[in-house]
């Protein structure tokens, strides 16, 4: 999951905003998953996602 996280992360900071949506897209369903299966609480996944599409959305 961090790996995902990092990858949106570093698109972001390249200023490559489909990189960076695509990365976001794929990330999205694997924090999902982490917060399903308990890894991670709810709400932490909803930060993380919500958070980084902030980020990616203020590419665009």
């Amino acid at each position: 999951m961090r790996t995902y996280i990092k990858k949106v992360v570093a698109a972001v900071d390249t200023g490559d905003a489909e990189v960076a949506k695509s990365a976001l897209d794929e990330a999205i369903p694997v924090i999902d998953k982490m917060s399903g299966k308990g890894i991670m609480h709810r709400n932490k996944a909803a930060r993380h996602k919500s958070r980084l599409s902030a980020k990616v959305n203020a590419l665009s």
